[in-house]
């Protein structure tokens, strides 16, 4: 299936935004606090599921844990000791399980570049609670099948199998010593159900995921220092 010109232009200006967007992540965390705004990074463990329908027929995901690779840069702005906003850019694992029929599970998963905005709310020398808006980019799609105990898998990078962006919520809570508890919720589905490919076999074009409904949602345990370490660790 050819692509438009238009298509291939956004494709390479979306590409340089997230390689953009990488080297800011990998810079941030060696800047130093400000007063009132400062940079903070952290990492998280991510346990997702999703709510799918498959040609209208509810389907149970299975638990899926990212322990990596998820990482997120933070910068945070206090407007007093108990209100702050915050905003940031991260990198996050993101993906679900599921039994396609008795004899196929399938495992679906992206890379995401991610740029959130939020409020948080309560003492930020002990424990406050938070919650925002993130847009994501995926920019690698992976996928396995296991059949009967055959396993075969597919990836793709800036692929069209998936929406150009997530648009998602989230709401968590940072505990003291910077353990952090957080949900989010993707409002986007998973898969572009307009994608088209064409069968091997007959040599039709046909849409795969057109009657596949999947949002996925996930719990993460991390340690997502909001402040630096010396707010936690230092006597």
């Amino acid at each position: 299936m050819k692509k438009s010109k238009n298509t291939i232009h956004m494709k390479h200006h979306y590409r340089f935004i997230v390689l953009i967007s990488l080297v800011i992540l990998v810079n941030c965390g060696s800047l130093q606090a400000q007063d009132k705004t400062y940079w903070s990074t952290g990492f998280e463990m991510l346990f997702s599921f999703a709510d799918i329908q498959q040609d209208g027929i509810s389907k149970s995901s299975i638990i899926r844990w990212a322990p990596v690779f998820n990482v997120q840069t933070f910068f945070n702005y206090d407007a007093s000791k108990r209100f702050g906003l915050f905003t940031g850019i991260g990198v996050r694992n993101v993906g679900f399980i599921y039994d396609q029929t008795d004899a196929i599970r399938k495992k679906h998963r992206t890379y995401n570049m991610g740029v959130p905005v939020g409020i948080k709310v309560g003492n930020f020398e002990k424990a406050f609670v938070y919650a925002g808006y993130e847009i994501e980019f995926p920019f690698i799609y992976k996928e396995k099948t296991f059949e009967n105990d055959v396993k075969s898998k597919y990836t793709e990078w800036f692929s069209d199998r998936t929406p150009t962006v997530y648009h998602t919520v989230l709401i968590g809570v940072q505990l003291p010593r910077g353990v952090n508890v957080k949900f989010k919720y993707y409002l986007t589905g998973f898969f572009n159900q307009d994608f088209t490919e064409i069968d091997s076999g007959t040599g039709d074009p046909f849409k795969p995921y057109e009657n596949l409904d999947v949002n996925v949602f996930f719990f993460s345990i991390g340690f997502n220092l909001f402040r630096d370490k010396e707010l936690y660790f230092t006597d």
